[in-house]
């Protein structure tokens, strides 16, 4: 099922979406006993991170029991100004009880198609694959590029079409240097997957992403489609100011 919420200001967006975090963390520790999820990097994600630092949210999520990874890194060390890794560390993981052990980040510092393989290796120990042989989050954080690219698949790469490999290292033209990145159909085994969008630059690539023809090789985050999952757009009125949808919705 696909959901399309929209919410009239980034505070409320992100509101929302710590929200979101929280109650899956929760359903996921009293059903399975752990709750594994994906982060992304990015503005967006700023102030969800903000909020699950401090009360309420901080104390409502059983962190002993919360694994995370990334769904995508520049290639700089953990310490880097660009590091996905660090922006997260710095809102969120340095003011919540997670035991280190349960931080997976992913090793930007390495060679990238090394370290892609390594992160792999310990996607494949760590979570035990479905049905189709890929690993299964419980929630994947994801943010969007004004280019339509989300986590490190954008327009053009190869990492797109990816059907076999759960992690990529690739170089990006676009962006001038390497990357990592969970694959297509790793997204697409998550329980939930969710992609967070705020401001007008988004709002002409969410309309063609949500109402536009199929063109994934151009606008990458189409192919994010959970095969049992859930789908959640959260939106601000602007990003979504272009959509014909209003208010909340489901398609």
């Amino acid at each position: 099922m696909t959901s399309v919420e929209i919410f009239s200001s980034p505070m409320e967006l992100s509101e929302a979406a710590a929200k979101l975090f929280a109650a899956r963390a929760a359903g996921a520790v009293s059903a399975r006993g752990r709750f594994i999820a994906a982060l992304s990097g990015g503005k967006t994600p700023v102030g969800i991170y903000t909020l699950l630092a401090k009360a309420p949210f901080a104390s409502q999520i059983p962190w002993a029991r919360v694994h995370l990874f990334w769904g995508d890194e520049r290639c700089v060390p953990p310490d880097h100004a660009d590091s996905n890794y660090r922006l997260v560390r710095e809102l969120l993981l340095d003011y919540v009880p997670i035991p280190p052990p349960n931080i997976h980040r992913m090793p930007g510092e390495m060679d990238p198609v090394e370290a892609a393989a390594r992160y792999e290796g310990q996607l494949r120990e760590f979570i035990a694959p479905h049905g189709d042989g890929f690993p299964v989050f419980d929630c994947i954080l994801l943010g969007l590029g004004e280019d339509g690219h989300t986590a490190s698949l954008f327009p053009g790469t190869r990492a797109i079409r990816e059907s076999a490999r759960w992690v990529l290292g690739h170089y990006v033209d676009a962006q001038k240097g390497w990357r990592i990145t969970i694959t297509p159909p790793v997204i697409n085994a998550a329980r939930t997957v969710v992609f967070i969008a705020a401001g007008s630059g988004k709002a002409a690539v969410v309309k063609e992403i949500l109402e536009g023809p199929f063109r994934s090789d151009t606008l990458p985050a189409q192919i994010v489609r959970p095969a049992g999952g859930d789908l959640v757009w959260m939106l601000d009125r602007e990003a979504a100011a272009l959509l014909k949808v209003e208010g909340k919705g489901k398609t």
